[in-house]
């Protein structure tokens, strides 16, 4: 990977790790902000919830204009409103005070949309830039990012939550601003043709790609949507929990609440580097991953000291480290260069809704006790564990460009795929090529 790669990769891993901090920073001040604004414990998830759903819900229409227009320019307008709907947020906390509660959720609302047209589309710009073995790196490098994101972001949180329980909010215009910049001017996005097609066409085609490969589409959606609802519906309930049972607080407590996400940033960054192109692989550390994450659900409740707790917790951050970014890969390569802004838009989408819905009904269940708190979610998790096992399909899985090198600023390896005759077809990759006997690939 030259130098030009090296810097938009760089440039691009700022979006997941801007875009991770909407969510993360504020966790470890929610306890503050419910006992400022005297909230319900649902209130209070609804922080959360309100910059997920929106997300989520806006993402499809963020990755047809992607795929229409160009990635770049999504990318940048969607960072800039991001950071627009955390001043709006922090500003109402400032001068509405306990009457603010509304307007911060407005502020939220603003930044989920922001948040929309971010990571998912930076995942699918990443796709169009890296090929062959690097792809699987260079997606698990975004993901490791994303982890990254999660590390850092209780403890920032939590320092800037000692000046003022709104502080983190007013944080994220200044964090966005060089993001920006970075994406605009340091990467060179490929010049593949880009679809002109309305959005009566655009549902035309999603319906034709999940017609061919549905199976393993959905049964991945669902495997990322609940990784994801587990890991914020952990983190949310870690908040509270911490304080009531072992008296952590403050910086404390944010670097508590980093530990499973520390363990998941470290494991995401290793399974992409390990996976490479191995497809066969990749579906078993997605089983795996699910299977621990379950794992650690079904043990928390019987960890009677601090360290069990904490290996538990720790053992679902490793989980979701197996899963994400294999999932990102398996996603990424069951679509052309055309079709997978759409693709990976809608998975973007599941993933918010994962993240929307984690807290909200991990803060249902604790009033009705820690075992159905964890034991539900983790019958979830082996559900989808046992549906990927099934429905992944390795012959779905295609190398574009496996055999060549990138060439920064020309796009070639992005035009030529699968376009006119001259094209470099995308061929289904061999099930004995996608496993063990591809390792030296």
């Amino acid at each position: 990977m030259d130098k030009k790669l090296k810097l938009s990769l760089a440039a691009m891993s700022g979006v997941p790790l801007i875009m991770v901090l909407g969510n993360s920073m504020i966790i470890p001040v929610l306890p503050e902000i419910k006992e400022a604004l005297k909230l319900t414990p649902f209130q209070v998830s609804l922080l959360i919830t309100m910059f997920s759903v929106p997300a989520g819900l806006i993402i499809p229409l963020a990755g047809f204009l992607s795929d229409r227009f160009g990635r770049k320019i999504v990318i940048a307008p969607s960072l800039v409103l991001y950071g627009l709907g955390g001043v709006a947020a922090g500003l109402a906390a400032l001068f509405l005070q306990e009457s603010a509660y509304g307007a911060i959720l407005g502020g939220r609302v603003l930044q989920g949309i922001g948040a929309a047209g971010t990571a998912p589309i930076a995942m699918a710009l990443s796709a169009d830039i890296f090929t062959g073995k690097n792809r699987g790196k260079a997606l698990g490098i975004l993901e490791a990012t994303n982890g990254l994101g999660k590390v850092v972001s209780p403890i920032l949180g939590s320092l800037i939550g000692l000046l003022a329980w709104f502080g983190p909010f007013l944080l994220f215009p200044f964090i966005v601003v060089p993001v920006v910049l970075g994406v605009w001017f340091l990467i060179q996005e490929p010049a593949g043709q880009r679809k002109k097609e309305g959005p009566a066409e655009y549902i035309k085609s999603l319906k034709k790609i999940f017609a061919k490969k549905a199976e393993t589409l959905l049964s991945s959606f669902l495997a990322g949507s609940v990784a994801l609802m587990i890991l914020f519906g952990v983190l949310f309930f870690l908040s509270g929990y911490l304080e009531q049972t072992f008296g952590l607080d403050g910086v404390a407590k944010g670097t508590a609440l980093a530990v499973p996400v520390l363990f998941m940033s470290v494991t995401s960054f290793a399974t992409g580097v390990l996976i490479k192109k191995r497809f066969k692989l990749m579906k078993a550390l997605v089983v795996t991953g699910l299977s621990l994450i379950a794992a650690s659900l079904i043990a928390l409740p019987l960890c009677n000291n601090v360290y069990y707790f904490f290996t538990a917790i720790s053992a679902s951050g490793i989980g979701a480290g197996l899963v994400l970014p294999c999932l990102n890969t398996i996603i990424t390569s069951a679509t052309d260069q055309d079709e997978r802004g759409m693709v990976t838009s809608l998975y973007g989408s599941v993933r918010f809704f994962g993240v929307a819905f984690g807290p909200p009904i991990f803060g249902l269940l604790m009033g009705r006790g820690m075992k159905l708190m964890a034991w539900g979610p983790a019958a979830l998790t082996l559900l989808a564990a046992a549906l990927a096992l099934f429905l992944i399909e390795i012959r779905d899985l295609q190398e574009d460009g496996g055999n060549q090198e990138e060439r920064p600023g020309t796009g070639e390896e992005s035009r030529s795929a699968g376009r006119g005759p001259a094209a470099q077809k995308h061929l289904p990759v061999r099930a004995d090529r996608a496993g063990g006997n591809g390792g030296n690939q």
